[in-house]
């Protein structure tokens, strides 16, 4: 004999997290000056990203094409014959950038993948505009001598007059070209 219910088993529903609010950008900017100060007096050096990534770039560089690492002049001086181009603190912070960010998103509920764009651009073009405004600000990065939170944040800190033309003159160049892009967002 065998015994029917109408009881439905509904699958198991993942419940969304809620999105925690962000951080005030005045408490937010507290921290960073904060941490800046932090940096220089635990290590005599300020806050940057694109010394890192050169850093790592270079190792990498030196396993495929070592003879060129050594002797490249600007590449000498960062991985040439036994110095270790991953032997800097800069390498450290930037990793602790990556997995603090990811870690950051996870906590307050905002880990995901998604593409954030405009209405009148795909998703590829979207993808390929980052690609090449990511291009073009590490070049930038590298011909300055730093990125914008090298530049911004430790030369600004500093009173670098060098530092805050390039502030003026990022900020000013990043609206002129708002002007000729915004179609793409709007």
């Amino acid at each position: 004999m065998t015994v029917q219910t109408n009881i439905e088993i509904e699958p198991e529903v993942k419940k969304k997290r809620t999105p925690k609010p962000y951080t005030n950008s005045l408490i937010a900017g507290v921290w960073l000056g904060l941490v800046l100060f932090l940096v220089y007096f635990f290590t005599g050096d300020g806050l940057g990203a694109s010394g890192g990534a050169n850093r790592i770039a270079i190792s990498i560089m030196k396993l495929v094409a070592p003879g060129w690492v050594n002797t490249t002049p600007y590449l000498i001086k960062y991985g040439g014959g036994i110095k270790n181009p991953l032997d800097s603190f800069i390498v450290m912070l930037d990793i602790g950038v990556l997995l603090g960010g990811f870690l950051s998103a996870w906590y307050f509920g905002r880990f995901g993948v998604e593409t954030i764009k405009g209405p009148r651009i795909a998703i590829s073009t979207r993808w390929v505009i980052a690609f090449l405004g990511g291009t073009l600000s590490g070049f930038g990065a590298r011909l300055a001598r730093g990125c914008t939170s090298g530049q911004g944040l430790n030369g600004a800190a500093t009173l670098s007059v060098g530092s805050w033309a390039f502030l003026l003159a990022f900020f000013a160049g990043g609206y002129l070209l708002a002007y000729f892009v915004r179609r793409l967002w709007f």
